[in-house]
């Protein structure tokens, strides 16, 4: 049964285009045809191991995408001890069965994916091990494998042990390490505490040629409770067994390729540098893509010198033996947390009159690195370009960084004055007051000591990005990379440390008169709220926003658009079409300093993963806006691709909050996607076209 309480009116162009968009494909299907169509399937976190996110689907379509219906939701609130609204998965498909990770103890559900029913639940009560984990919650979702007859669901609990469990029952598969579960804190070339440790896991294993690779997370490490960290080692293990095969060394040690690149021996106590994110694989060259983070720690990189592989690297192993093939560091030194934050999208595009075996690596500063993705190098020229120093005591700095000199960047990079707001001149001369209180530049312009009157350094993008953990899409027909971004800077000053209780470091991030405190254990790149630092307090008689608070008149210091999609074509390495995506946000719209202004759409800052079908990329909205009917909640977008234009769009309850993913079933196109946030718990939302049932 189709629930038509979600059917809201839609507002602005989107509900033009669905009112007088139902098209012939809508109305025959709402006559009750069937596509003829074969069932597809969605194996990977992004639909297979190049990390494309492209399904060539077209029953969902320009047409008809305005009138599609909600055919079943999925609550996780009964999926842990409490309720869940950060839910950053994206399910798996296969033979008419949805699989995800789900609710606040990272349950792992099997659902019918025609009904929404729930199929069978496994779980871990992992104790203080979970409490004290670094990565909480759902988490990204499980990997699938099979040899055509065994079938493996795969996933990383929260307090950090791989578990395989059978497909068809749930249950663990008793051949696989100890009785289906694998202990990742053990046989790691480290000794660290079980219970403790600050080590864990968002993204899902990857799964290639019968080889499980698990990376590693911390807690963001902008005030690191200790330079000694664990460290972010990732390792392969044997499907069928559990047993380790390899291990990589993201830090190298004495001996190992990138050691040097380390002053003063400080790989032997660094510790992250591990993978957070999901990862690419090419099983006919052999090859796993490890996107890697920062070393210890994000801003600071006191007790890091040099340059200090493999930080900020993407490195290529071999999927059997772990050794390193190749790597590439996009940034030297970094000390903007600009991790590699989304794996690599694998694409074979035309260059020079052949077609190479490519990559494409969307990132938090908003380029795209296109690389040979055999051999590692450049498909365009990437240029070592002279960046600036800094003043905190003790730092090293890199003299260069490298800047792509095609495609062009996607989003906005640094900070001028004729990147403020400019809604009026009276906004404009306000926020030009407010950022002669910090230093602003390029997009490398780093951290600097703040103090009062000069509170550090604007960045942007900021410490969320550009782009983040959901990464883009792409379209092998056309060669075009689909890419969501946000304009959303951070506040970055270094401060004297005065609290050892809370870090070992001597400087941390902060802002003169703010209490350095410790990260949350959710993680920076989980944040989708975040414009900076915590705030410190209004100094007595001063005026204008307090330190770190990058607003004016509680608007944007940026002006808009402060998200949106971009198309780039990898066949020319240039920027196709660009669009603010995302309802204008309701402080925005109902501004009392704005009123009677024309405000095109402005776009919304989250974290956004795109999907794209045969004929349309599929996004929906991060944050809540309020329509003209008073209803709350936001809305799942579709462009056409090929020239970015708005199609249509449907209300959801709640905003996106993992990718979404597409499939047809029984003759039906299904697009299903997590939604949560706010005060609205997660939910797994199902929409097909209207039709027999």
């Amino acid at each position: 049964m189709v629930d038509v309480s979600r059917r809201i009116l839609l507002s602005g162009t989107a509900a033009s285009v669905a009112m007088a968009g139902m098209g012939r494909a809508g109305r025959a299907f709402a006559a009750g045809t069937r596509s003829s169509q074969p069932d597809t399937e969605w194996r990977h976190y992004a639909a297979d191991q190049a990390n494309t996110r492209y399904a060539p689907l077209d029953q969902i379509n320009a047409g008809n995408f305005g009138d599609l219906e909600v055919a079943w939701s999925f609550k996780t609130d009964v999926l842990g001890a409490r309720k869940e609204y950060q839910f950053e998965s994206t399910p798996l498909l296969i033979k008419g069965r949805l699989f995800t990770t789900a609710g606040s103890r990272r349950d792992c559900v099997a659902i019918d994916a025609e009904t929404g029913e729930l199929l069978w639940m496994h779980r871990v009560d992992e104790g203080a091990r979970a409490a004290n984990a670094p990565r909480q919650l759902s988490g990204h979702g499980v990997a699938y494998w099979t040899d055509g007859s065994k079938e493996r669901i795969l996933y990383v609990t929260i307090g950090y042990q791989l578990i395989a469990l059978d497909a068809a029952t749930g249950i663990p598969d008793p051949s696989f390490g100890n009785n289906g579960l694998v202990d990742l804190k053990q046989d790691f070339d480290q000794t660290i505490d079980l219970v403790n440790s600050d080590v864990g896991l968002h993204s899902t294993p990857l799964v290639a040629r019968d080889v499980v690779v698990v990376g590693a997370a911390h807690t963001a490490g902008d005030v690191p409770a200790t330079r000694r960290n664990v460290k972010g080692y990732i390792r392969g293990f044997d499907i069928r067994t559990g047993k380790r095969k390899w291990i990589f060394h993201t830090i190298p040690r004495k001996g190992e390729f990138g050691y040097d690149t380390w002053l003063k021996g400080d790989a032997e106590e660094a510790g992250n540098c591990g993978a957070w994110a999901q990862m690419s694989a090419d099983e006919e060259l052999g090859l796993v893509y490890i996107p890697v983070e920062l070393p210890t720690g994000d801003e600071m990189g006191l007790f890091r010198r040099g340059n200090a592989l493999f930080g900020e690297s993407l490195v290529a192993v071999d999927i059997e033996t772990g050794v390193r093939k190749w790597h590439y560091q996009m940034v030297h030194h970094g000390l903007w947390d600009r991790d590699i934050p989304c794996a690599p999208i694998l694409c074979d595009i035309p260059v020079g009159g052949k077609m190479v075996k490519a990559l494409a690596q969307p990132t938090k500063q908003a380029f795209l690195y296109v690389l040979d993705r055999a051999s590692g190098k450049p498909i365009w020229p990437i240029v070592e370009r002279k960046v600036a120093a800094g003043d905190v005591p003790g730092e090293w700095y890199a003299p260069t960084q490298p800047v792509p000199s095609k495609p062009p960047a996607y989003d906005t990079q640094g900070v001028t004055i004729d990147d403020l707001i400019d809604f009026t001149p009276e906004l404009r001369a306000q926020a030009v007051e407010l950022v002669k209180n910090y230093r602003i530049g390029p997009l490398f312009t780093p951290p600097t000591l703040s103090k009062a009157g000069s509170w550090g350094t604007i960045s942007n993008p900021g410490i969320q990005g550009g782009t983040n953990w959901p990464g883009g899409c792409y379209d092998p027909e056309t060669h075009m990379v689909y890419v969501y971004s946000k304009s959303q800077p951070s506040v970055m000053g270094i401060v004297a440390n005065a609290d050892t209780k809370v870090s070992d470091y001597p400087y941390v991030h902060g802002i003169d008169g703010m209490k350095p405190r410790a990260q949350s254990a959710m993680g920076s790149e989980t944040l989708t709220a975040a414009a900076g630092p915590p705030r410190a307090p209004q100094p007595a008689g001063a005026k204008g926003p307090p330190p770190g608070m990058l607003a004016v008149q509680g608007l944007p210091l940026l002006k808009p658009p402060y998200g949106r999609i971009t198309a780039i074509d990898l066949s020319k390495g240039d920027l196709t079409w660009q669009i603010a995506h995302g309802e204008t946000p309701d402080n925005v719209r109902n501004h009392p300093l704005l009123k009677g202004k024309k405000i095109p759409r402005t776009g919304r800052p989250g974290n956004l993963g795109p999907l794209c079908t045969k004929s349309l990329v599929i996004c929906g909205e991060a944050g809540f806006y309020t329509n003209e009917y008073g209803v709350r909640g936001a809305m799942l977008r579709a462009y056409d691709k090929s020239s970015g234009e708005e199609k249509g769009a449907v209300y959801m309850p709640a905003p996106q909050s993992g990718s979404p993913m597409t499939y047809m079933l029984k003759g039906r196109q299904y697009i299903v996607v997590a939604i949560g946030g706010g005060n609205y718990s997660a939910e797994l939302l199902a929409f097909r076209l209207p039709g027999v049932a």
